[in-house]
This record gives C-alpha cells, structure tokens and sequence, in this order.
C-alpha cells in the first residue's frame, strides 16, 4: 500500500502581524503561566504560539492537584511541530517562563538556540521564574541551573523579580546602586526587575525597574494587599506583547505596569483569589507614578480591605 501524499501547507496558515512562541506552564483553574499571558497578548493583538511545559488542574497552593509537568520528549516534539510550521522564520519573540524540570530547560534550550540561529532578529524574553521572597526557591532540582548557565545567556531581555535577580546574581540589590551592579553582571543587559523595594522606594509604594545597558528607570506604583499567583506571568506577556508591537523597553514596562495595577484593582474588587483578567485593564494608557499622597491614600485603603474582610494582604506581585 502506498503512503499518502504528504498534506500542503495550508495557504496563510501564520499570516500577517506579530507572532510570539510562548512556553511554560498552563493550568486549567485560575492564571498562572500561559494561561495568564496568552489572552492578553492575543487580545492586543499578537498571534501567540502557545507551549506548555505543565498540564495542571490548578495552580499548587490549593489542597489538590492534578496532572503533572510534561515530559521533555513531549515538550520538544511540539517545539518541533512549531519549526516545522515555520515558526521559528515568523516569530516576532519567544518567551519562556515556568520549566517544570531541568529537562525541559535542555529541550528548551536547544529549541532557542535553533531558533537564534535561524532568524537572528528574534527577540527572546526570559522570565526565570525561580522562587520569591517569601517563598524561597520553589523550583525543581536542576531548574536554577538551566536557567543560569543556558537561558538566561540566551536572552534579549530578562525580567526577574528582585529576588531571582540576587539569586542569579550572587548578590544584594536593595539600593539602586547594588541593584545596577547585580544587573550588570547577567548577560543580557537588558532587564526588567519586577517587585522591587529598596531603600529609596517611596513609602506605600513597590517599583518596576528597566535596567538598559547601565541605565535605570524606575516605575512606582502603589502597593496593594493582594498577591495572586500569575501576576508576574500577566506581566511579562503584556510587556512583550507591547514590545513586537511597537513599544521601546520603558514604554513597554510601563503599559505593562499600568495594566497589573488595573487587573490587581479589578481582582480586589471582587474578592477573587485568582486574577481577574479584563482587556480594558491592559489596553488603557499608563498610568504616572504615585505620589506621597497616593501611596498614604493606598495604605488607608489596604486597612479599609482588612477591616472589611477583603482579600488576605500578601504583599504586590513578584
């Protein structure tokens, strides 16, 4: 019996407009990972290529969970069926967030690699999604160690949260100078530096810092007594979705900045533990920094949530 006659390319199968390689993680309840990123990025409208490096019900500070991190073979055979889709020649950027295993690091790792040397204008954004503050490192054995040796080499832009960024420093960043100096020592010299308090940062405030090539600019936003999981991932997929659409860094983190703080407001309101995600929030202009005024107002605000039985303070996103 013959084999069948290989199927054509449907014709405009990728299309016009911006496209984005998005891999991490995906859950089936709430927005953490791609499920957090993707809808934004498409509803402003970048055409997204989604990967995941988990199949989750939920995200893992519930009392259950159910499913598991993908296997690497897996990961790297749909990695596969993007390069054969052409892909990698169409992509404005990749974004890589939550691996999983160190595995999926390696795979993923090679797929950027290919991916670099086949369309040298790709803009690749890591997120190094390790651990946090009040968490610690919450990754699995080996993950730290793809990230710094393999990833975090490869990328265009970085966007730790300041507790990554010491930890894949080596070093303190909680004065602006320290914090420069620990950028400084990563490669690439681009970086966007989420959850942020040094000891300059206004009172009731947390900051956004865009480290470019030995400058910073900072972004300050009132604090809000929320913490849900995925604003970090929000966050950089509505960073690089402004980026392949036109926006330089800072505008970018800025939009960015503004569309967390809308969503976090929006996720307050009602009483949500998971993200309330609403493309009014993200498609707005940025908003200025707070003022002294603005961050007394928000902590008066962050008193009134407790009193009334608002959502626990955790602190702002990561």
């Amino acid at each position: 019996m013959q084999s069948p006659e290989p199927r054509p390319e449907p014709p405009g199968s990728i299309g016009r407009g911006p496209h984005v390689v998005a891999i991490q993680s995906q859950v089936a309840h709430g927005h953490v990972g791609n499920s957090a990123a993707v809808f934004p990025m498409q509803a402003l409208g970048v055409e997204v290529a989604a990967v995941p490096t988990t199949l989750l019900s939920n995200h893992p500070i519930y009392p259950t969970m159910r499913g598991r991190v993908l296997d690497a073979d897996l990961v790297a055979d749909l990695l596969k069926g993007l390069e054969e889709r052409g892909l990698i020649e169409a992509a404005n950027a990749v974004l890589t967030g939550y691996l999983g295993s160190a595995e999926n690091g390696a795979v993923i790792a090679d797929f950027i690699a290919r991916a670099k040397a086949r369309n040298p204008a790709l803009l690749y954004v890591c997120d190094p999604v390790i651990g946090d503050e009040g968490s610690g490192v919450f990754v699995a054995e080996g993950v730290v160690a793809a990230f710094r040796d393999r990833l975090v080499p490869a990328a265009s832009i970085l966007t730790p949260n300041q507790f990554e960024l010491e930890l894949l420093a080596g070093a303190s960043a909680r004065g602006a100078e320290s914090l420069c100096a620990a950028a400084a020592s990563l490669c690439p010299q681009r970086l966007v530096i989420t959850g942020c308090a040094l000891d300059d940062t206004p009172a009731g405030a947390i900051e956004t810092i865009v480290y470019d090539r030995g400058a910073l600019h900072r972004i300050a936003t009132p604090r809000l007594p929320i913490k849900p999981y995925g604003a970090g991932d929000l966050f950089t997929g509505l960073l690089v979705a402004h980026l392949v659409t036109g926006g330089d860094l800072i505008r970018a983190a800025e939009k960015a900045c503004a569309g967390i703080f809308a969503v976090l407001q929006r996720t307050i309101i009602a009483k949500s533990y998971e993200l309330r995600i609403a493309p009014a929030d993200f498609m707005a202009s940025p908003t200025p920094a707070p003022s002294a005024a603005a961050a007394k107002e928000s902590d008066h605000k962050q008193e009134q949530n407790r009193a009334d039985g608002g959502v626990d303070d955790r602190g702002h996103n990561s």
